[in-house]
């Protein structure tokens, strides 16, 4: 092999190895989300779906307690776009469509107003290893309370993971959260972290310890500011952090 043949044989070679790195680097691009605005009434659950969208939580129950049912609908885009392809670990391709929470009550006299739409508090999926926040059944009213349940687990990466449980009750025509909880546990470990907030009462509950152990200790603390937030004011709900709240 002649000199200049080996010469342009490697540089080729290092051509082909820079597009390999190149494409293994390259990141994803995830189209921007566009949420529409929900009708101000509707005669149903259904009729509230925005086309392109889907209904894939529907609650019902009285949220401000005039005895007539409301719903509590978490809408999802159907958009084949937002499935993006990649070429890393995780979920491929990654089903990164939107979602809105949505507040609906009802009346005797038929339709249903519609109170709140909301799309921070339930996150958008974007990491490919990080498991979808919302699963079946994290979503309920109990009485008249609305409790939201999100996860955040990932398949690589980390062997932390945590829960967190907001409870929003209406009053004086705002959804305010009265309760937050947050569990989080080591899977090499097993420590693991338990903290509920009663924004109410203002009291604070801390238990740690082992997640194979019942025994945990406990530690009861005082909230500072007891201003109840909106719905709206929580953001991103995986993002929360209470602790702006600081305990005396």
């Amino acid at each position: 092999m002649s000199g200049r043949f080996l010469f342009l044989f490697l540089g080729a070679i290092a051509l082909l190895v820079a597009d390999l790195g190149s494409a293994t680097a390259r990141e994803m691009v995830i189209p921007p989300a566009v949420y529409p605005k929900l009708p101000p009434q509707a005669a149903s659950a259904e009729a509230f779906v925005p086309p392109g969208w889907k209904l894939e939580t529907k609650v019902v129950g009285d949220l401000n307690r005039d005895g007539v049912p409301d719903l509590v609908l978490v809408l999802r885009e159907d958009n084949p776009k937002n499935l993006v392809e990649h070429d890393i670990l995780g979920d491929n391709p990654l089903n990164t469509n939107p979602r809105i929470l949505a507040i609906a009550f009802g009346s005797k006299a038929g339709p249903y107003t519609l109170q709140l739409q909301n799309h921070t508090l339930i996150p958008r999926r974007e990491v490919p290893t990080v498991e979808d926040p919302l699963e079946e059944g994290n979503v309920a009213i109990d009485r008249d309370v609305l409790r939201l349940k999100l996860d955040y687990f990932m398949s690589a990466g980390s062997w932390s993971a945590f829960n967190v449980t907001f409870r929003f009750r209406h009053q004086n025509g705002r959804h305010l959260l009265i309760g937050f909880d947050r569990y989080s546990f080591h899977r090499g470990s097993g420590e693991s972290t338990d903290v509920s907030i009663n924004f109410l009462t203002g009291k604070i509950r801390t238990a740690t310890g082992d997640m194979a152990n019942a025994d945990k200790k406990v530690r009861w603390t005082t909230l500072q500011n007891r201003t109840l937030l909106t719905m709206e004011q929580i953001g991103n709900g995986l993002e929360f952090d209470p602790n702006r709240r600081r305990a005396r």
